[in-house]
């Protein structure tokens, strides 16, 4: 069997617009997905919108938001390596993927929403059958997809993602550029959100696949690898 190869998407913005503060990509979106199809086995390719350096958000290294499994990835200097080379994503453009990954953390609200090589990735993507899985502001990503027919991707779909309630807890409402779960529910898509805020809640529809917060990374880390396997045993 040929190894399942997946691409992990990252953001490139280290900055909210307003310069006040640093933000980038939330670690443990990347490290658990990253762990997890790594135990399996599985190809993995780290992709940014320009390449390069992937900033970190400060505020997903402290002890508090620090878990295990990110803990030892960020103590690894392999790994540091790894997000200061990622590919760009028009280098990845055109190879097959079992799954595409979009990775949160509040840089990706500047640089997912309008790239149309991403837009591009996801619709072939998902148009193809094959999986596509967005995290926290990650599925910001999905926001201006369009289909073949002209429809957005999110239309009448199940989605979850970072919700505004989410955004005062984390005293954020101010800096970023839109409110995620407005957007999400202005295309038309079927949000869902955990009964508690900032707490693990993963969304399945069909081969699309979302996280509510960083909270879910560890869920749908290990939703996302029974899918695979499902997937894969139908073929």
């Amino acid at each position: 069997m040929s190894m399942l190869k997946i691409l992990i998407v990252v953001t490139n913005i280290n900055a909210y617009a307003s310069g006040n503060l640093e933000t980038g990509l939330w670690l443990s979106e990347l490290t658990h997905i990253y762990h997890a199809a790594k135990e399996k086995g599985y190809e993995i390719t780290i992709a940014s919108p320009k390449g390069g350096n992937v900033p970190i958000d400060p505020e997903s290294l402290k002890p508090l938001t620090l878990d295990k499994i990110s803990k030892s990835y960020w103590n690894e200097p392999g790994f540091r390596e790894l997000l200061k080379n990622s590919k760009s994503l028009a280098n990845v453009a055109d190879q097959k993927f079992e799954m595409v990954y979009l990775a949160g953390g509040h840089g990706t609200m500047y640089d997912f929403p309008n790239d149309t090589t991403m837009q591009t990735i996801i619709r072939k993507q998902y148009e193809s059958g094959k999986m596509v899985v967005a995290i926290c502001h990650g599925v910001g990503g999905l926001l201006n997809v369009k289909l073949s027919n002209g429809e957005y991707l999110i239309k009448g779909r199940k989605i979850t993602g970072f919700n505004w309630f989410e955004e005062s807890l984390a005293r954020r409402k101010k800096e970023v550029p839109f409110n995620l779960e407005a957007g999400l529910k202005e295309r038309g898509s079927d949000y869902r959100k955990a009964f508690i805020p900032m707490t693990s809640k993963v969304v399945v529809d069909g081969n699309l696949i979302t996280g509510q917060n960083p909270f879910s990374s560890k869920e749908t880390a290990k939703v996302v690898m029974k899918e695979l396997e499902k997937q894969t045993q139908n073929k």
